[in-house]
């Protein structure tokens, strides 16, 4: 198991900081087709508040894409290599769960998220969140989460993945550090216990973005989760998941996921010029267990 550790010493100012990434164009049909088509291209330029993505080329046919952020008056680095497969590309609702992060920092008055960050730092003894990415890929929710929340987080995936998600977690740590954050990678395979166990269950919050597309994934899914909100060591943990429902099917998760968890919609993005649907993000909690309710019977 893969577990590279760059959160030591957190600390450092919390100031106000933002990060804005806008959604790109996708199908958001009910079509049960075969293909899956990650956005590979994150910011519009219409929409655009950096300058243009650069990309370079190596023998990996890779693209480094550096995004000035203003709020923080520095560029965050991810890194795609799109030949190597679906998981290190970007995804739509990544996007989405970014910019939200973003908002939240600049206006959280209005957020959808404030309540439940709020809640996990009010429950917190220690007002640093450990959030834990699954699914990570690229790491840029993650990465981008430790920044503009000042958090420690872990970012997952598989094995084979993990070269690329150390490659941006070290490539953006100074930026991550100045603001307060830290960021570590670390492999994590879907319903397999002993890696949430090396990983360790100590956390207030899960990420998750477009994880939800290949149908035999479900069930080892649902088992992670449950190991982490319903058998991990914080009774209040909560998971917020972005998704991008592509095909009917994907309906078969949630009505699994709810039988075990409250499945609440904080967001719904409206749906991208050419598409039919947005992105959703789902909170997700361990339910409440219902206590009967005590009667007490008068003596005559």
């Amino acid at each position: 198991r893969i577990l590279q550790d760059g959160c030591k010493n957190i600390g450092g100012r919390r100031a106000n900081k933002s990060f804005s990434i806008m959604s790109s164009e996708i199908d958001g049909g009910d079509g049960d087709g075969d293909d899956i088509s990650p956005v590979t291209v994150i910011l519009p330029e219409e929409e655009a508040d950096i300058t243009k993505l650069s990309v370079i080329h190596d023998d990996l046919t890779s693209e480094l894409q550096r995004q000035f952020i203003r709020s923080i008056n520095s560029s965050l680095s991810i890194r795609q290599l799109r030949s190597q497969g679906l998981s290190f590309q970007l995804w739509p609702a990544a996007t989405t769960l970014v910019n939200l992060l973003d908002k939240q920092r600049s206006h959280p008055e209005t957020n959808p998220l404030t309540p439940t960050l709020t809640a996990l730092r009010n429950s917190s003894e220690c007002r640093t969140l450990n959030i834990l990415e699954i699914g990570s890929g690229t790491g840029l929710v993650g990465i981008a989460a430790a920044a503009t929340l000042g958090a420690k987080v872990t970012v997952t995936d598989l094995s084979h993945v993990i070269s690329n998600l150390q490659f941006n977690v070290e490539a953006n740590a100074d930026v991550v550090a100045a603001n307060g954050g830290c960021v570590r990678a670390a492999s994590l395979h879907w319903g397999e216990p002993i890696d949430a166990e090396l990983i360790g269950q100590e956390f207030d919050l899960i990420l998750a973005s477009d994880v939800v597309y290949h149908d035999h994934l479900y069930d080892p899914l649902i088992q992670t989760l449950r190991s982490f909100l319903l058998d991990g060591g914080n009774p209040k943990m909560v998971l917020l998941m972005a998704h991008l429902r592509r095909w009917k099917k994907d309906s078969a998760f949630l009505k699994k996921a709810r039988k075990f968890f409250e499945v609440d919609v904080l967001h719904t993005d409206p749906p991208a010029p050419g598409s039919r649907i947005g992105v959703v993000v789902y909170r997700f909690a361990a339910k409440q267990s219902k206590k009967p309710a005590i009667v007490s019977a008068k003596r005559g």
